[in-house]
């Protein structure tokens, strides 16, 4: 067993859920971060209108995106990222819904990851005040990154299943899961109403995150 799983998170332009405006991901091989990347994404058509409440949120302006590959362009970089890996995510169900809505969004494949939520992983695993992102990090011993990043987000996140993980002598994230009492549900799989010969490729995507081995 090892503990090998990827954490993402995702900003969105507005309350729709579609609007995926930056990715960030965090991947885990046998309990530590390996690599970490994000970046920008151009919200589907319709799903485009940056809302200044979110702006004021995460800082990414609709200016900002205007050159980033739009989803179905980056959605091949996302999932070369991810592999076969479950997914952590702080909240899960908003950035499962994020993938979910864009690809419906865009006539995309949805891949049919399972996942893990890490706020769901923080409340059995310690006493806080908050489980907010920012507090359940400092619980895991990740401080002081730049909350509302996607990049920083999904490093929070992958750093409290893994402290969460070594807390519960969990040797993988099932078995972390297991320990918990939590569900490792899957993201229904998904078929494109049209274009569905086409596959989801496109250029590279800008990134805005680092890579650490």
């Amino acid at each position: 067993m090892a503990l090998d799983f990827t954490a993402i998170d995702f900003e969105t332009a507005n309350s729709s859920s579609a609007s995926a405006c930056a990715v960030g991901l965090a991947r885990v091989r046998d309990g530590r971060v390996v690599a970490s990347v994000g970046w920008l994404i151009r919200p589907p058509d319709g799903h485009d209108r940056f809302f200044d409440v979110n702006i004021g949120i995460h800082g990414i302006h609709p200016e900002d995106v205007v050159s980033a590959p739009s989803w179905t362009d980056q959605l091949g970089a996302l999932v070369d990222f991810v592999g076969d890996d479950v997914l952590v995510a702080h909240n899960a169900g908003f950035d499962m819904r994020v993938l979910r809505s864009a690809c419906e969004a865009t006539d995309a494949p949805c891949p049919p990851y399972r996942y893990l939520c890490s706020l769901q992983a923080a409340r059995k695993t310690y006493d806080l005040d908050s489980y907010r992102l920012p507090i359940a990090a400092a619980a895991a011993g990740f401080l002081d990154f730049a909350h509302h990043d996607a990049t920083a987000d999904a490093l929070a996140a992958a750093h409290i299943a893994i402290d969460a993980a070594a807390r519960a002598g969990a040797g993988d994230i099932l078995e972390l899961a297991m320990l918990l009492g939590l569900r490792v549900p899957q993201i229904p799989a998904a078929e494109p109403s049209r274009r569905s010969d086409e596959r989801a490729s496109g250029p590279v995507p800008h990134l805005i995150g680092t890579a650490a081995r």
